[in-house]
């Protein structure tokens, strides 16, 4: 499968909602392009390098399939989008064209089918529902209440001030229950700093 990438900043996750800015001409002739065919693009995390200017030298191997659910021209003129996560994904190999846009094969990861919520991911959904109240957050207008652990997991990975490569790492794990698992030693270890 081959799939047009866009390198940022950032981690997206399944059923996460991103607002993007579009300016350069090779991210334009791509949006344009998923949008006559329906099709979506691959967000990967810059692991070295820049969002603008020249392709980065190095991004995440693993990332998450961006499908466009809005779009309209900014105050700046600029195009704005909103896109949804949808699968994710492993760059097998990535080319970068002439117009210095990557585009790469790549395998679907397999989903583990959502589980119900557990009586001990009840900490958990309180801190999604706090999450939620954030202006922020309400803007992005998610749906952020969990329909299970799948959706938990991503939704507090995404929203969580956790580093990039945590946020890499949350991504790779397949099983939500491990995710959340992960998610909490996480936690622990920003209240820890929080309070050393």
């Amino acid at each position: 499968m081959s799939l047009a990438l866009f390198p940022l900043n950032t981690v997206l996750f399944p059923g996460c909602i991103l607002d993007l800015q579009i300016f350069e001409a090779r991210y334009l002739d791509m949006i344009s392009r998923c949008m006559k065919q329906g099709s979506g693009f691959g967000v990967v995390c810059i692991l070295e390098g820049q969002e603008v200017g020249q392709a980065p030298e190095g991004f995440a191997l693993v990332g998450c399939e961006a499908l466009i659910r809005d779009f309209q021209q900014q105050d700046n003129g600029l195009l704005g989008i909103r896109v949804e996560g949808a699968r994710r994904f492993r760059v097998l190999h990535s080319e970068l064209q002439r117009d210095q846009l990557t585009v790469a094969e790549v395998e679907w990861l397999d989903e583990v089918p959502e589980q119900p919520l557990q009586d001990e991911d009840e900490d958990l959904v309180a801190l999604l529902q706090a999450l939620a109240e954030h202006p922020m957050v309400a803007a992005l207008n998610m749906g952020t209440a969990a329909t299970g652990q799948q959706s938990l997991a991503n939704q507090l990975a995404y929203l969580l001030p956790f580093s990039e490569l945590d946020k890499l790492d949350l991504l790779e794990l397949d099983d939500p229950q491990q995710r959340l698992d992960a998610i909490q030693v996480l936690l622990d270890e920003l209240q820890g700093e929080l309070f050393a």
